[in-house]
């Protein structure tokens, strides 16, 4: 789920996690701290004379009080650099619906990327991540996070939550370090959606 209008950088530049953004638009000092290591309230458009602009998104649904609370090893400024470091796919339809009928977000128009993910896991193994939660989350019941949150493939545990949380819930995210260069490669379907449903098809 990415910003509408953004398939074209994307498809130029890859999928790029806001510290690869930051990286890609040259931008330093203040802002970058700002915004890489605060909360963001509100999406942020950030310009560069040879790139144009872009939107770095919101983090509305990770409140500050209830995130300082469930930080087990790390302060709140080293979990949103950890978080802006990151890539992050939704494995199942259903979560990326409830992200889509949020208050926040319904009623407007997000650019959906659909990948395989056995294409993106071939180019990209090393940099995958897995979460068993909702890391950008704090809202509802937040569980504790902190620095073994996110998992390597060959260390995740799969089975033990799958037998716990079901199949569909022993995955909550899939994150890539950094960027996911070749995106294009692994794309099945890019499309504007609001609302739930198609506005136009970008791709194919």
């Amino acid at each position: 789920m990415a910003e509408a209008n953004s398939w074209p950088s994307i498809r130029k530049h890859g999928l790029l996690s806001t510290t690869a953004l930051l990286d890609l638009f040259e931008i330093n000092g203040d802002l970058r701290r700002s915004l890489e290591s605060q909360h963001r309230p509100n999406s942020v458009k950030i310009t560069h004379p040879t790139h144009g602009e872009a939107v770095i998104r919101d983090q509305k649904p990770l409140r500050e009080g209830p995130l300082a609370k469930c930080l087990v090893d790390m302060t709140p400024k080293q979990w949103y650099r950890t978080l802006n470091s990151y890539v992050f796919f939704w494995v199942t339809e259903a979560r990326l619906k409830s992200l889509l009928e949020a208050k926040a977000y319904r009623g407007k128009t997000h650019t959906i990327i659909a990948v395989d993910t056995a294409r993106l896991l071939e180019a990209n193994a090393g940099a995958v991540r897995l979460s068993p939660i909702n890391s950008g989350s704090t809202i509802y019941n937040p569980r504790p996070r902190g620095a073994d949150t996110f998992q390597p493939i060959s260390k995740y545990l799969f089975e033990e939550r799958r037998r716990i949380r079901g199949l569909a819930n022993a995955v909550a995210e899939l994150a890539v370090r950094y960027a996911v260069p070749d995106i294009s490669r692994c794309v099945l379907e890019v499309g504007h959606y609001r609302d739930g449903k198609l506005l136009k098809a970008l791709h194919p």
